[in-house]
C-alpha cells in the first residue's frame, strides 16, 4: 500500500502522456514509478507523462528491484509542464510493474550516448547513439521536412530525391520531401505542392526541450504564408526521437491555430502528414513491396480507406524493412483516412473524402481563434508486418500503461 496520507492519481492517458499528480517530500532521494500492463503485451514502450510531483530537472536511472540493468529516464520542462520521459523494457500484458528512480551518476559512461540534436546551419542534424538518425530540413522547398530517415538496418527508408539523385531511383511528383506535414487546400491555398502559386510553411520559433540517453524532443513554431505572403494560420509541432533498440519510433504531434481568421481545410487528396517510401519498397516497382492495414486490406484497397495503422514494407538494400504510421485516438477524426499509394506516396490525410469515394464531404472549418491537433507515430522497422508485432505497437501507443509515482 502507499503511504497514508499522499494522494496519487492513476494517469489519464491522452497523446500517450500520463498526468501524476500528489503531495511529495521535498527532499526526497529516490522514487518508485509503478503501473500495470495493458490488455496485450508489448515490446519497448515509450512513456512520456506530465508530473505534478516536484522532482529536479536531470537524468534518472529506473532500475527492478534485484535487477543491475538499468533504464534511462528524464525529467524535463516541457512549457510549464514538468514530464518524465523513459522507454520502458517489454511489459506484460496485465501485469504489475515497479521501478526505483533515482539520479543518474555524473559518472555514468552512457550519459552521452542517445538523442542529440546538432545544427548544420539551418538544420539540425538528429543522431542516435552518435549515428545519424534524421535530419531536419528547413532551407530547401516549401515546408520542412525529415531527410534521410535511418531505419535500424543502418539504410535510410525514404527516398532521396528531389535532395539527392540515386541512380535507379524515381523523379517523380519533387514535393514529395522524405517525411513532412502539409495540406494541399487551406483557405484555397496549395500547401502541398511547390512552385510560384503554392504556399510556404516557415518555421519561426525553435527548441530542443531535451536530449539524452533515453529521447530527444524538438518543438517548433511555424507559420503558413500564402504566394502574397499573407499569414493563412500558424502552428506549434512536436517531434519525440525515442533511444530503442529495435523499431525505431518517433512521435510526432501537431496543433494547427486559426490566428488569422477561421482556417478551412478542404477536401481533397493532397495531404497530410507524409512520407515517400524509397523507390525499392514501393508496391509498382514488384520487388516485394506491400501496404497493409489494420483491417488486413492490402495495397490499391487500403487507399481512401479509414483505419487506425498502415505498414507499408519492402526491400531496401537486400533487406525487407518497413514503415507503419500509426493514427492516435486523440487525434481529428481518427481513425485516419490514408492517400497511400503503390508508387511509393504514403499520407495520413482526414480531409479527403471525396477524392477516396465518400459521400459526404471532408472539409472542415477551425473557427478564428481556435485550434485543430493530429497526432500520429512512426515505426522504423526490419521485417514484415507480422513479425514485426504493428498491432501490439499500435495498442502500446493507444493505450500506454496507466503508472504512479511516489517518493521511495
Amino acid at each position: 500500500m502507499f503511504p497514508s496520507g499522499r494522494r496519487l492519481v492513476t494517469a489519464l492517458v491522452g497523446l500517450g502522456i500520463g498526468l501524476l499528480t500528489g503531495a511529495a517530500p521535498s527532499r526526497a532521494e529516490a522514487w518508485r514509478l509503478t503501473g500495470r500492463g495493458g490488455d496485450v503485451e508489448a515490446g519497448e514502450t515509450p512513456l512520456v507523462v506530465e508530473l505534478k510531483l516536484p522532482i529536479p530537472i536531470g537524468r534518472y536511472h529506473l532500475r527492478v528491484d534485484g535487477q543491475s540493468e538499468p533504464i534511462a529516464a528524464v525529467v524535463f520542462l516541457d512549457g510549464d509542464r514538468r514530464v518524465l520521459g523513459t522507454v520502458l523494457p517489454r511489459v506484460p500484458a496485465r501485469q504489475a510493474f515497479s521501478w526505483v528512480m533515482k539520479p543518474q551518476p555524473a559518472s555514468d559512461s552512457q550519459a552521452a550516448d542517445g538523442i542529440r540534436f546538432q545544427p548544420q546551419g539551418r538544420n539540425l542534424l538528429i543522431t542516435l547513439d552518435h549515428q545519424t538518425l534524421t535530419e531536419y530540413h528547413v532551407d530547401a522547398g516549401h515546408k520542412p521536412f525529415f531527410f534521410p530517415v535511418i531505419g535500424p538496418t543502418g539504410a535510410s527508408y525514404t527516398r532521396a530525391y528531389p535532395m539527392v539523385r540515386v541512380a535507379g531511383e524515381d523523379d517523380d511528383h519533387p514535393h514529395q520531401r522524405s517525411f513532412w506535414f502539409t495540406h494541399g487546400s487551406v483557405n484555397g491555398v496549395d500547401f502541398w505542392s511547390e512552385g510560384s502559386r503554392a504556399g510556404t510553411i516557415r518555421e519561426v520559433d525553435r527548441k530542443v526541450l531535451v536530449q539524452g540517453p533515453a529521447l530527444g524532443r524538438l518543438w517548433t513554431r511555424d507559420e503558413w504564408r500564402a504566394p502574397d505572403d499573407r499569414k493563412v494560420c500558424e502552428d506549434e509541432r512536436t517531434v519525440t526521437f525515442y533511444r530503442t533498440k529495435g523499431p525505431r519510433m518517433i512521435d510526432f504531434e501537431i496543433t494547427i491555430q486559426a490566428t488569422d481568421g477561421p482556417v478551412t481545410f478542404g477536401d481533397t487528396k493532397e495531404g497530410m502528414f507524409g512520407l515517400r517510401v524509397a523507390s525499392s519498397m514501393d508496391v509498382k516497382h514488384g520487388k516485394g513491396g506491400k501496404i497493409t492495414n489494420a483491417e488486413g486490406l492490402t495495397d490499391d484497397r487500403a487507399w481512401g480507406q479509414a483505419s487506425p495503422w498502415v505498414d507499408y514494407i519492402g526491400p531496401v538494400q537486400g533487406k525487407t524493412v518497413g514503415v507503419a504510421i500509426l493514427n492516435h485516438p486523440g487525434s481529428f477524426r481518427y481513425p485516419t483516412t490514408w492517400h497511400v499509394r503503390t508508387y511509393g506516396l504514403f499520407a495520413a490525410n482526414p480531409f479527403g473524402w471525396h477524392d477516396f469515394g465518400k459521400s459526404d464531404r471532408g472539409d472542415t472549418t477551425v473557427p478564428a481563434g481556435q485550434s485543430i491537433r493530429f497526432a500520429y507515430r512512426v515505426i522504423l522497422h526490419e521485417g514484415d508486418t507480422h513479425s514485426t508485432g504493428v498491432p501490439q505497437l499500435f495498442a502500446a501507443y493507444a493505450r500506454p500503461p496507466a503508472v504512479e509515482v511516489r517518493a521511495d
